[in-house]
């Protein structure tokens, strides 16, 4: 859908707006002396075009479901997206746009996600990492074609909008953007438009001293249509952008915009130099020589306010005829309303109706938390429809696939649909992290993604982007420890459940046995301000049965819990999460009726429980502690304190049998013992 041009929708006009905009950027940048002027300079036109013509949106209801998403990908250059909101009459007002950068404003560096912290009108999603933006823009334009297969109908279609994403040479060089592209163009992502500000800037130099891409034959190989064009000529960029909507024939769609950054200030304008705050020191003479009035600082032209006043009209009309078409679609379809609805508002069933739903594990089972983790998975979809989930190209070994969930993706591709609800990646860890993050932001699903412990670093930018944002995004990481065996230290994650735990607001949960898995998967669930991280095991473990099934599952929900109380007088703890809580409670056995047992699936859950249940269950009296934890000991200090032990795996493992690994690093009930003894 496309806006229709009203009298005073001229190119005229919209080159006023143009300039406008670049003039924000230029007194923001300089009031501050912080910030990137070239791509707010060098795609005015693109900007113009967008909120002037052909962005579909409602200022008046940022989160409209079938508004048109825009993504900045080159997140540095935050003026573009602020300039153009503020001209486009979301609630950012002048105020906000002169405290760009400055603490607690709407106008941060980069753009962000709304979250507790703050909240911009507009914004889509939380970009700074080049590429990152062009994987939250795929991972949208999934959500969307799943949302359309799931609740359009022949009679009513209610989903029908685009993704635009615009990007920069620096976006391309990094690889998550071939990660991205290559999944868009596989599955016929269609309603995606990619805007590459193709100005052959880079911050250190010219873009070809560093690449030497053709990248309108690269995209044609990734299945994408390409259109290449003067990004400031207003008529080329309308004709790209309107055909781009408008081309339906199982593709996305670039283009490939020619522009000169930091167009405007002649002095730097083309150069890398452009790239950053350069153009302050022009500031006087650039707002001179683009015709804006000297010393009217973020000076807004009236006729420029006119027409957005008359754009805002038009929308309002456009969004109240869609809002006509979508209550209609709500009382012909019910069942599919209510479902809407639950997505929509993010709701999810009850921790006691989740653990209702989730039957107790057959207690004569010893199964991997994986196997456990896929069976528990299984009830979850069930219960959770929004629930989505993929693997990059490891399902057999995640064991993550959703079974009576379809596959999602390109029908063209035989056993895909976009109404499915099992995601293939592909190996590509970081797009599908970026693509998880999408689909958050998108709003309609609970995204979760898998792959091996070891290869979550290839996807940790995205993690941490997912944290800050307060994104309900899971991860399912299986082959958690040395345990993995003869794959050897490549595979033999030692130091990766300690490297996400220290990533602010994640939660990272190594549930011990089935109904510890059970509890945690709730958790991933109920959570709505932040990502979890599943940590599951290749290896059997013991069912422990001795412990009961509402402690295990509730007790991992509060983080930490007592596994096993001392039946004398307290005079030591043992500490573990994952396979090792099971060596804990053999050898409390060993070591007498005064020994308790802690079980630590969540650091993060725990602590953050109150004071009186943290004291509870590790009472400050007792000082005699020891932690046991198949991965680096570093963190356990927190617990054990420094005059307690921590048996761990603080160096690379080898290849031999797990059992063999486990010990000889001690991980064992008969180690555990010897330690705790000599204490």
């Amino acid at each position: 859908m496309t806006a229709t041009l009203t009298p005073t929708d001229t190119q005229a006009t919209l080159a006023t707006a143009a300039r406008d905009a670049r003039g924000l950027a230029i007194d923001a940048i300089s009031a501050c002396h912080s910030g990137h002027m070239g791509l707010p300079l060098g795609c005015a036109e693109i900007g113009a075009n967008l909120w002037g013509k052909n962005l579909m949106y409602n200022p008046e209801d940022p989160k409209w479901l079938n508004r048109d998403r825009f993504v900045l990908s080159a997140g540095h250059g935050s003026m573009f997206v602020y300039s153009w909101l503020h001209l486009a009459g979301y609630d950012l007002p002048m105020d906000e746009v002169k405290c760009f950068r400055q603490h607690h404003s709407m106008t941060p560096g980069h753009p962000e996600f709304p979250s507790s912290e703050h909240n911009t009108p507009g914004i889509e999603a939380t970009t700074g990492p080049l590429g990152a933006g062009i994987g939250n823009a795929v991972g949208m334009a999934a959500a969307a074609k799943l949302a359309a297969a799931k609740y359009n109908t022949e009679q009513h279609e209610i989903f029908d909008h685009h993704v635009i994403a615009l990007c920069g040479d620096g976006c391309l060089q990094e690889g998550v953007s071939f990660e991205a592209a290559s999944f868009a163009g596989h599955d016929g992502l269609d309603n995606l438009i990619l805007i590459y500000d193709q100005n052959d800037v880079t911050l250190d130099k010219m873009a070809d001293f560093t690449q030497g891409v053709d990248h309108a034959k690269y995209f044609e190989s990734l299945g994408w249509n390409v259109i290449s064009i003067d990004g400031h000529d207003l008529k080329a960029v309308d004709d790209s952008i309107v055909k781009a909507k408008s081309t339906k024939n199982g593709k996305p769609t670039i283009i490939i915009a020619k522009t000169v950054i930091g167009q405007g200030v002649e002095e730097i304008e083309g150069t890398n130099a452009a790239h950053g705050e350069a153009g302050v020191a022009y500031q006087e003479s650039a707002r001179k020589n683009l015709g804006l009035p000297a010393g009217d600082l973020f000076y807004v032209d009236p006729e420029t306010r006119k027409f957005f006043e008359g754009r805002k009209a038009d929308l309002k009309a456009n969004y109240n005829a869609w809002t006509e078409k979508f209550n209609a679609w709500k009382e012909a379809n019910p069942d599919l309303a209510k479902d809407l609805e639950v997505a929509s508002s993010k709701t999810t069933p009850s921790i006691e109706e989740l653990s209702a739903g989730i039957p107790e594990y057959d207690s004569s089972k010893n199964v991997a938390t994986r196997q456990s983790g896929s069976d528990v998975l299984q009830f979850i979809a069930k219960m959770v429809p929004q629930y989505v989930s993929g693997s990059a190209d490891l399902h057999g070994s995640n064991k993550n696939y959703i079974n009576d969930g379809k596959n999602f993706g390109n029908p063209k591709i035989e056993g895909k649909s976009f109404d499915g609800r099992n995601f293939y990646f592909g190996i590509r860890e970081h797009a599908m992290g970026t693509m998880l993050n999408g689909m958050a932001y998108y709003g309609l699903n609970i995204p979760s993604g898998s792959t091996f412990l070891v290869f979550a670093d290839y996807m940790r930018a995205a993690i941490r982007v997912a944290a800050l944002s307060e994104l309900p995004t899971s991860y399912i990481l299986t082959h958690d420890s040395v345990g993995v065996g003869e794959d050897g230290p490549t595979h033999q994650p030692v130091e990766a459940t300690s490297g996400l735990r220290i990533i602010p607001n994640l939660d990272v949960m190594r549930p011990a046995d089935p109904e510890e898995v059970a509890g945690a998967f709730m958790a991933s669930v109920d959570r709505k301000d932040g990502p979890t991280a599943l940590i599951l095991s290749r290896q059997n473990v013991r069912t422990l049965n001795e412990i009961s099934v509402a402690d295990r599952r509730m007790g991992t929900l509060k983080g930490g819990y007592v596994a096993l109380k001392e039946t004398g007088d307290l005079k030591m703890i043992l500490l573990a999460s994952g396979s090792e809580l099971q060596w804990a409670m053999d050898a409390a056995k060993d070591l007498g009726d005064g020994v308790r047992v802690v079980s630590m699936p969540c650091f993060e859950r725990f602590d953050r429980q109150d004071a009186a249940y943290k004291a509870e269950v590790l009472p400050s009296s007792c000082t005699k502690r020891v932690a046991i934890e198949a991965g680096v000991s570093g963190l356990w200090y927190k617990y054990v304190g420094l005059d307690g032990k921590v048996i761990g795996t603080d160096k690379f493992g080898f290849s031999a049998p797990g059992d063999t690994v486990m010990k000889a690093f001690g991980l064992n009930a008969e180690n555990l013992v010897e330690v705790a003894k000599s204490m």
